[in-house]
């Protein structure tokens, strides 16, 4: 269902599968590049990844979905990610609202999906960002604060390869999942362990930080916090975690 594509290098495996959402053909499409020069996070941030230490691709969804429920699939693509590492390395990460995969505390992984509207229905691709062999030397990464983890520190037969193969047959293995947004959120919760579980919070404009205990997932995505006994929502692309 799902076909590959390999590029020696690219700008963003984002960029080209957004050129190619809808398009004759592109259903099922994944591009997956050895390098980008312009990988990119949520809000523009820079994507740092040596050449050849990461899994960078885009997988565009085999049918569009319902346009309501496109807040949903980051977190269908990380429960995704999290079975293809869990199959081929035996290493459980955690998940973090609202888009990455945490390895002993720091980030091993981020999540930018991208969408083509129209009307009711979506065509979505999945970008995803995952550490995998750790390079040698500092190839840039002394300079990310805090300091990026990579699965074969913790799983030294781990293949970029490998992991590739197990995170499309857990896409295939959701697809039906899609139909459902509040499910994927259900399941997201559980795998994170999310009620409970404290978050340290930067909002947009603010100058500081605050702590607040994660409940659950809003409807939309947002994040419902608890601090000083009562309930907020934190929504989606208003805020950002801030790692302890």
């Amino acid at each position: 269902m799902f076909v590959v594509r390999s590029l020696a290098e690219t700008e963003s495996t984002n960029d080209d599968a957004a050129r190619l959402l809808g398009e004759p053909g592109s259903a099922g499409l994944v591009l997956s590049a050895e390098y980008q020069r312009g990988g990119r996070g949520r809000r523009g941030r820079a994507w740092v990844a040596p050449r050849g230490s990461s899994l960078l691709f885009t997988a565009i969804l085999p049918q569009p979905i319902a346009t309501p429920a496109l807040w949903a699939l980051p977190f269908w693509t990380a429960l995704a990610v999290a079975d293809g590492i869990a199959e081929e390395t035996g290493l459980e990460v955690a998940l973090q609202w609202p888009n990455d995969l945490l390895l002993e505390g720091r980030k091993c992984c981020g999540i930018l999906c991208i969408s083509r509207v129209n009307g009711a229905r979506a065509w979505a691709g999945c970008g995803v960002g995952l550490n995998v062999l750790r390079p040698d030397g500092d190839r840039g990464l002394a300079a990310l604060e805090p300091p990026p983890a990579f699965l074969s520190d913790a799983a030294a037969a781990v293949t970029r390869e490998g992991i590739l193969t197990g995170v499309l047959a857990a896409f295939e293995r959701g697809l039906e999942m899609l139909r459902q947004p509040r499910d994927i959120a259900r399941a997201w919760e559980r795998r994170a362990r999310l009620d409970g579980t404290a978050y340290r919070l930067l909002r947009d404009g603010d100058a500081a930080p605050f702590e607040a205990t994660a409940r659950r997932l809003g409807p939309d995505g947002a994040l419902i916090v608890e601090r000083e006994g009562a309930e907020e929502a934190v929504a989606l692309g208003d805020a950002r975690v801030v790692r302890y």
